[in-house]
Protein backbone atom coordinates (compact mmCIF):
# COMPACT_ATOMS: atom_id res chain seq x y z
CA UNK A 1 0.00 0.00 0.00
CA UNK A 2 1.08 3.51 -1.34
CA UNK A 3 0.02 6.85 1.27
CA UNK A 4 -0.16 8.63 -2.28
CA UNK A 5 -0.54 6.86 -5.45
CA UNK A 6 -1.04 8.81 -8.82
CA UNK A 7 -1.82 7.39 -11.83
CA UNK A 8 -2.21 9.69 -15.76
CA UNK A 9 -2.87 12.66 -13.39
CA UNK A 10 -3.72 15.65 -15.92
CA UNK A 11 -5.25 19.02 -14.72
CA UNK A 12 -5.98 21.67 -17.06
CA UNK A 13 -7.20 25.10 -16.04
CA UNK A 14 -9.99 26.85 -18.45
CA UNK A 15 -10.52 30.93 -18.30
CA UNK A 16 -14.15 31.91 -17.74
CA UNK A 17 -14.49 32.32 -21.54
CA UNK A 18 -13.14 29.30 -22.29
CA UNK A 19 -10.13 30.75 -24.59
CA UNK A 20 -7.38 30.03 -22.18
CA UNK A 21 -5.98 26.67 -21.07
CA UNK A 22 -3.26 26.07 -18.45
CA UNK A 23 -1.95 22.69 -18.57
CA UNK A 24 -1.11 22.65 -14.67
CA UNK A 25 -0.27 18.55 -14.80
CA UNK A 26 0.21 16.29 -17.67
CA UNK A 27 -0.20 12.71 -17.06
CA UNK A 28 1.56 12.58 -13.76
CA UNK A 29 2.50 9.34 -11.84
CA UNK A 30 3.58 9.23 -8.63
CA UNK A 31 3.90 6.77 -5.71
CA UNK A 32 5.04 7.53 -2.11
CA UNK A 33 5.82 4.99 0.21
CA UNK A 34 3.84 4.91 4.27
CA UNK A 35 6.26 6.66 6.43
CA UNK A 36 8.41 8.89 4.67
CA UNK A 37 9.47 12.69 4.08
CA UNK A 38 8.58 12.93 0.68
CA UNK A 39 9.42 16.51 -1.31
CA UNK A 40 8.29 17.71 -4.01
CA UNK A 41 10.39 20.40 -6.14
CA UNK A 42 9.88 22.70 -8.80
CA UNK A 43 10.14 26.04 -9.89
CA UNK A 44 6.64 28.51 -9.43
CA UNK A 45 3.91 27.46 -11.48
CA UNK A 46 5.19 23.41 -12.06
CA UNK A 47 2.19 22.27 -10.46
CA UNK A 48 2.95 21.24 -6.82
CA UNK A 49 0.13 22.79 -5.32
CA UNK A 50 -1.96 22.08 -8.05
CA UNK A 51 -1.18 18.47 -6.97
CA UNK A 52 -1.87 18.81 -3.20
CA UNK A 53 -5.37 20.31 -4.28
CA UNK A 54 -6.47 18.01 -6.34
CA UNK A 55 -5.38 15.12 -3.81
CA UNK A 56 -6.82 17.29 -1.08
CA UNK A 57 -10.28 17.16 -3.28
CA UNK A 58 -9.83 20.91 -3.56
CA UNK A 59 -10.03 20.76 -7.10
CA UNK A 60 -10.41 17.96 -9.25
CA UNK A 61 -8.63 15.97 -12.45
CA UNK A 62 -9.52 16.43 -15.96
CA UNK A 63 -8.55 12.54 -15.96
CA UNK A 64 -6.70 10.39 -14.08
CA UNK A 65 -6.71 8.82 -10.71
CA UNK A 66 -5.12 9.47 -7.11
CA UNK A 67 -5.67 7.18 -3.67
CA UNK A 68 -4.54 8.03 -0.10
CA UNK A 69 -4.02 5.78 2.32
CA UNK A 70 -5.26 3.41 -0.04
CA UNK A 71 -8.77 5.32 -0.61
CA UNK A 72 -9.81 7.04 -3.43
CA UNK A 73 -9.57 11.10 -3.47
CA UNK A 74 -13.03 10.79 -3.96
CA UNK A 75 -14.18 9.17 -0.23
CA UNK A 76 -14.34 12.55 2.08
CA UNK A 77 -14.05 10.04 4.69
CA UNK A 78 -10.57 9.63 4.16
CA UNK A 79 -10.01 13.66 4.89
CA UNK A 80 -10.34 12.56 8.65
CA UNK A 81 -6.49 11.29 8.68
CA UNK A 82 -5.43 14.23 6.83
CA UNK A 83 -3.39 17.26 8.09
CA UNK A 84 -2.73 20.45 5.85
CA UNK A 85 -0.80 23.42 6.39
CA UNK A 86 -1.59 25.59 3.16
CA UNK A 87 0.92 28.51 2.05
CA UNK A 88 0.26 31.44 3.28
CA UNK A 89 -2.42 30.35 5.76
CA UNK A 90 -4.26 33.20 7.24
CA UNK A 91 -6.36 33.09 10.53
CA UNK A 92 -8.89 35.90 12.08
CA UNK A 93 -6.61 38.59 13.85
CA UNK A 94 -8.79 38.60 16.99
CA UNK A 95 -8.12 35.01 17.76
CA UNK A 96 -5.34 34.22 19.86
CA UNK A 97 -2.92 30.67 18.84
CA UNK A 98 -4.96 28.62 21.74
CA UNK A 99 -8.44 29.77 20.34
CA UNK A 100 -7.19 29.22 16.44
CA UNK A 101 -6.42 25.52 17.17
CA UNK A 102 -9.47 24.84 19.46
CA UNK A 103 -11.65 26.02 16.27
CA UNK A 104 -9.90 23.10 14.54
CA UNK A 105 -10.20 20.96 17.14
CA UNK A 106 -13.48 21.18 17.32
CA UNK A 107 -14.04 20.83 13.36
CA UNK A 108 -12.46 17.60 13.70
CA UNK A 109 -15.07 16.54 16.32
CA UNK A 110 -12.83 16.97 19.23
CA UNK A 111 -13.99 18.90 22.65
CA UNK A 112 -13.74 19.03 26.47
CA UNK A 113 -10.57 18.07 28.18
CA UNK A 114 -9.01 16.16 25.60
CA UNK A 115 -8.76 19.21 23.65
CA UNK A 116 -7.65 21.26 26.17
CA UNK A 117 -4.90 19.19 26.40
CA UNK A 118 -4.18 18.43 23.01
CA UNK A 119 -4.11 22.20 22.36
CA UNK A 120 -1.50 23.09 24.99
CA UNK A 121 0.41 19.54 23.78
CA UNK A 122 0.80 21.27 20.39
CA UNK A 123 1.45 24.44 21.46
CA UNK A 124 4.48 23.15 23.40
CA UNK A 125 5.23 21.24 20.35
CA UNK A 126 6.21 23.83 18.44
CA UNK A 127 7.07 26.14 21.16
CA UNK A 128 4.18 28.88 21.14
CA UNK A 129 2.88 27.60 24.51
CA UNK A 130 3.58 31.26 25.94
CA UNK A 131 1.61 32.88 23.48
CA UNK A 132 -1.41 30.96 23.48
CA UNK A 133 -3.37 33.84 25.29
CA UNK A 134 -1.98 36.32 22.49
CA UNK A 135 -3.98 37.56 19.49
CA UNK A 136 -2.68 35.78 15.83
CA UNK A 137 -2.31 39.54 14.53
CA UNK A 138 0.43 40.10 17.02
CA UNK A 139 2.29 37.10 15.75
CA UNK A 140 5.44 37.28 13.38
CA UNK A 141 5.68 34.84 10.42
CA UNK A 142 7.39 32.55 12.05
CA UNK A 143 5.12 32.31 14.68
CA UNK A 144 2.21 31.60 12.06
CA UNK A 145 4.05 28.82 10.47
CA UNK A 146 4.45 27.52 13.85
CA UNK A 147 1.19 28.09 14.48
CA UNK A 148 0.05 26.40 11.00
CA UNK A 149 2.15 23.29 11.39
CA UNK A 150 0.14 23.01 14.91
CA UNK A 151 -3.46 22.78 13.37
CA UNK A 152 -1.78 20.54 10.64
CA UNK A 153 -1.54 17.94 13.59
CA UNK A 154 -4.64 18.47 15.83
CA UNK A 155 -6.42 15.66 14.55
CA UNK A 156 -3.64 13.37 14.62
CA UNK A 157 -3.18 12.88 11.46
CA UNK A 158 -1.46 9.76 9.24
CA UNK A 159 -0.71 12.00 6.01
CA UNK A 160 0.40 15.22 6.25
CA UNK A 161 0.72 17.74 3.33
CA UNK A 162 2.64 20.67 4.20
CA UNK A 163 3.23 23.85 1.91
CA UNK A 164 6.69 25.37 2.47
CA UNK A 165 6.12 24.87 6.38
CA UNK A 166 9.59 26.71 7.23
CA UNK A 167 8.41 29.82 4.46
CA UNK A 168 9.87 32.94 7.21
CA UNK A 169 11.14 30.71 9.83
CA UNK A 170 14.34 31.59 10.99
CA UNK A 171 17.54 29.49 10.91
CA UNK A 172 17.06 28.36 14.93
CA UNK A 173 13.30 27.33 14.19
CA UNK A 174 14.02 25.42 11.07
CA UNK A 175 15.94 23.50 13.03
CA UNK A 176 13.30 22.69 15.17
CA UNK A 177 10.51 22.09 12.79
CA UNK A 178 12.53 19.28 11.05
CA UNK A 179 13.42 17.51 14.44
CA UNK A 180 9.49 17.77 14.90
CA UNK A 181 9.08 16.32 11.50
CA UNK A 182 11.41 13.73 11.99
CA UNK A 183 9.66 12.64 15.53
CA UNK A 184 6.30 12.78 13.34
CA UNK A 185 8.13 10.01 10.84
CA UNK A 186 9.92 8.11 13.30
CA UNK A 187 6.09 7.60 15.06
CA UNK A 188 5.08 6.09 11.90
CA UNK A 189 3.58 9.31 9.77
CA UNK A 190 4.34 10.41 6.29
CA UNK A 191 4.98 13.92 4.98
CA UNK A 192 4.52 15.30 1.65
CA UNK A 193 6.10 19.08 1.59
CA UNK A 194 6.69 21.31 -0.94
CA UNK A 195 9.26 23.81 -0.30
CA UNK A 196 11.50 26.28 -2.35
CA UNK A 197 14.08 25.57 0.58
CA UNK A 198 15.98 22.84 -1.07
CA UNK A 199 18.48 22.90 1.38
CA UNK A 200 15.95 22.40 4.11
CA UNK A 201 14.64 19.60 1.82
CA UNK A 202 17.91 18.08 1.18
CA UNK A 203 18.63 17.62 5.29
CA UNK A 204 15.00 15.26 5.67
CA UNK A 205 13.58 14.55 3.15
CA UNK A 206 13.49 10.73 2.42
CA UNK A 207 12.78 10.94 -1.35
CA UNK A 208 12.15 13.63 -3.73
CA UNK A 209 10.47 14.30 -6.60
CA UNK A 210 11.35 17.06 -9.37
CA UNK A 211 7.98 18.78 -11.19
CA UNK A 212 8.68 20.98 -13.96
CA UNK A 213 5.67 22.38 -15.77
CA UNK A 214 2.95 19.53 -14.72
CA UNK A 215 5.44 16.67 -15.51
CA UNK A 216 7.68 15.03 -13.42
CA UNK A 217 11.09 14.64 -14.81
CA UNK A 218 12.95 13.22 -11.84
CA UNK A 219 12.23 10.91 -8.59
CA UNK A 220 14.81 9.50 -6.31
CA UNK A 221 16.44 9.33 -3.18
CA UNK A 222 18.64 13.00 -2.21
CA UNK A 223 22.01 10.68 -2.71
CA UNK A 224 20.31 9.19 -5.92
CA UNK A 225 19.74 12.62 -7.46
CA UNK A 226 22.90 14.05 -6.03
CA UNK A 227 25.35 11.64 -6.43
CA UNK A 228 27.51 12.12 -9.81
CA UNK A 229 27.60 8.80 -11.55
CA UNK A 230 31.34 7.44 -12.25
CA UNK A 231 33.27 10.68 -10.74
CA UNK A 232 35.17 9.89 -7.38
CA UNK A 233 36.92 11.92 -5.00
CA UNK A 234 40.24 9.80 -3.93
CA UNK A 235 42.32 10.42 -1.23
CA UNK A 236 45.56 8.62 0.21
CA UNK A 237 47.74 8.62 3.46
CA UNK A 238 51.15 8.00 1.51
CA UNK A 239 52.34 11.32 -1.08
CA UNK A 240 51.68 11.44 -4.42
CA UNK A 241 54.30 13.08 -6.05
CA UNK A 242 54.10 14.54 -9.54
CA UNK A 243 55.59 12.53 -10.94
CA UNK A 244 53.28 9.49 -10.63
CA UNK A 245 50.45 11.90 -10.97
CA UNK A 246 51.70 13.42 -14.50
CA UNK A 247 52.06 9.49 -15.68
CA UNK A 248 48.80 8.35 -14.59
CA UNK A 249 47.00 11.39 -15.84
CA UNK A 250 48.63 10.88 -19.81
CA UNK A 251 45.74 7.47 -18.85
CA UNK A 252 42.77 8.83 -16.60
CA UNK A 253 40.92 12.03 -16.22
CA UNK A 254 42.40 12.93 -13.19
CA UNK A 255 42.43 16.63 -11.10
CA UNK A 256 44.92 17.45 -8.10
CA UNK A 257 42.68 18.57 -5.50
CA UNK A 258 43.83 21.71 -3.25
CA UNK A 259 43.31 18.85 -0.31
CA UNK A 260 45.48 16.97 -2.24
CA UNK A 261 43.37 14.46 -3.15
CA UNK A 262 42.52 13.09 -6.88
CA UNK A 263 39.30 14.27 -8.72
CA UNK A 264 38.64 10.88 -10.97
CA UNK A 265 36.31 10.69 -13.97
CA UNK A 266 35.93 7.05 -14.95
CA UNK A 267 34.08 4.96 -17.71
CA UNK A 268 33.12 2.88 -15.24
CA UNK A 269 33.60 0.83 -12.58
CA UNK A 270 35.82 -1.65 -14.53
CA UNK A 271 37.94 1.34 -15.27
CA UNK A 272 38.13 2.73 -11.62
CA UNK A 273 38.94 -0.83 -10.09
CA UNK A 274 41.87 -0.85 -12.64
CA UNK A 275 43.25 2.64 -11.10
CA UNK A 276 43.06 1.83 -7.86
CA UNK A 277 45.19 -1.37 -8.09
CA UNK A 278 47.84 0.46 -10.19
CA UNK A 279 47.89 2.75 -7.25
CA UNK A 280 48.38 0.19 -5.18
CA UNK A 281 51.19 -1.87 -7.23
CA UNK A 282 52.80 1.84 -7.18
CA UNK A 283 53.24 1.42 -3.25
CA UNK A 284 50.17 4.40 -2.67
CA UNK A 285 48.49 3.90 0.38
CA UNK A 286 44.66 4.70 -0.36
CA UNK A 287 42.64 6.02 2.69
CA UNK A 288 39.37 6.46 0.72
CA UNK A 289 37.35 6.22 -2.07
CA UNK A 290 34.18 8.46 -2.43
CA UNK A 291 31.79 8.98 -5.06
CA UNK A 292 31.40 12.90 -5.90
CA UNK A 293 28.36 14.86 -5.34
CA UNK A 294 26.53 17.87 -6.29
CA UNK A 295 24.15 19.36 -3.99
CA UNK A 296 20.48 19.23 -4.43
CA UNK A 297 20.13 22.83 -5.50
CA UNK A 298 23.31 22.10 -8.44
CA UNK A 299 21.18 19.32 -9.29
CA UNK A 300 17.61 21.20 -9.13
CA UNK A 301 18.82 24.17 -11.73
CA UNK A 302 20.86 21.80 -14.55
CA UNK A 303 17.61 19.80 -14.20
CA UNK A 304 15.49 22.41 -14.79
CA UNK A 305 17.74 24.08 -17.36
CA UNK A 306 17.47 20.95 -19.59
CA UNK A 307 13.81 20.07 -19.08
CA UNK A 308 13.09 23.92 -20.48
CA UNK A 309 15.58 23.48 -23.16
CA UNK A 310 13.77 20.13 -24.18
CA UNK A 311 10.26 21.72 -23.89
CA UNK A 312 11.50 24.98 -25.99
CA UNK A 313 13.10 22.48 -29.45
Amino acid sequence: MYAVEVQSLTKIYTSSFGKKKVQALTDLNLNVPPGIIYGLLGPNGAGKTTLIKILLGIVFPVYGTAKILNEDISNYKIKNKLGFLPENHKYPPYLTGESVLKYFGRLNGMSGKALDNKTDELLSLVKLIKWKKNKVKTYSKGMMQRLGLAQALINDPELIFLDEPTDGVDPIGRKEIRDILIDLKNSSKTIFLNSHLLSEVELITDRVGILNKGKLIREGTVQELTEKKEEFIISFSSELNEEILNEFKSKYNLVRASNGSLNVKVADLNELNNLIDLFRNRGLLLREVMPQKSSLEEMFISLITESDKQNSQ
